[in-house]
């Protein structure tokens, strides 16, 4: 669903859309248990999300996946990149930052007009690659149903 995603390789690491090198399980136990935004997530809920989105995945060379993103968009004008994780033993390295810009690269390139994404605290990290605050937040609006995160 990548639209031809090209494998990325960084050092010991490997950016992929192939779902052949991608665990859904390993990605359910990351968002269940460690990503605020998604605590307590169903397993049937993350497979189904993945299954209706554009998956990305960080590989190290011994084959432990150690990142994760996906990618929601109607693949002409609008993206939302969601589920951005990288695991704690492989943080601090640029990870999610190489990710994040490959996928934005990738897309950008394909012609989307607009990407967003939101964050509590990794503002950094994806300013890094071109986000920014909304420049006009007076336009957008939600209905959100979770419990405050």
């Amino acid at each position: 669903m990548s639209e031809t995603f090209d494998t990325k390789v960084r050092g010991d690491y490997l950016l992929t859309a192939d779902a052949r090198r991608l665990s859904t399980d390993v990605i359910h136990g990351w968002l269940s248990r460690e990503a605020y935004w998604a605590k307590g997530r169903s397993r049937e809920a993350v497979a189904s999300s993945i299954a209706h989105s554009n998956l990305y995945g960080v590989v190290h060379a011994s084959g432990e996946m150690v990142a994760c993103a996906r990618m929601l968009t109607d693949h002409v004008t609008f993206g939302w990149i969601d589920d951005v994780f990288v695991a704690e033993a492989h943080r601090g390295q640029g990870l999610g930052t190489w990710m994040v810009g490959e996928i934005v690269e990738h897309w950008s390139a394909r012609g989307l007009r607009r990407i967003m994404l939101a964050t509590r605290d990794a503002h950094a990290v994806y300013a890094a690659v071109g986000f920014r605050a909304l420049a006009h937040p007076e336009r957008m609006m939600e209905i959100d149903r979770r419990a405050a995160f």
